[in-house]
């Protein structure tokens, strides 16, 4: 399963906005994933999400 192990974000379900002929009707679930990527923590190579990643690297400039 895809998930951040840093903040442990995970794969969320959501609806796309379908209006058909003036009616709502919310049809269409999808997953939204959480956009994960390589990065350097502590010297080894882990996928973590992009939020993750902008916050480690103010703490580490600081």
């Amino acid at each position: 399963m895809t998930r951040c192990p840093k903040c442990g974000k995970k794969p969320m379900t959501a609806n796309k906005r379908k209006l058909l002929r003036g009616h709502y009707n919310p049809v269409n679930r999808y997953r939204k994933y959480p956009n994960l990527q390589w990065a350097l923590v502590g010297g080894k190579r882990m996928k973590i999400c992009t939020s993750c990643i902008r916050t480690l690297s103010k703490t580490k400039s600081a």
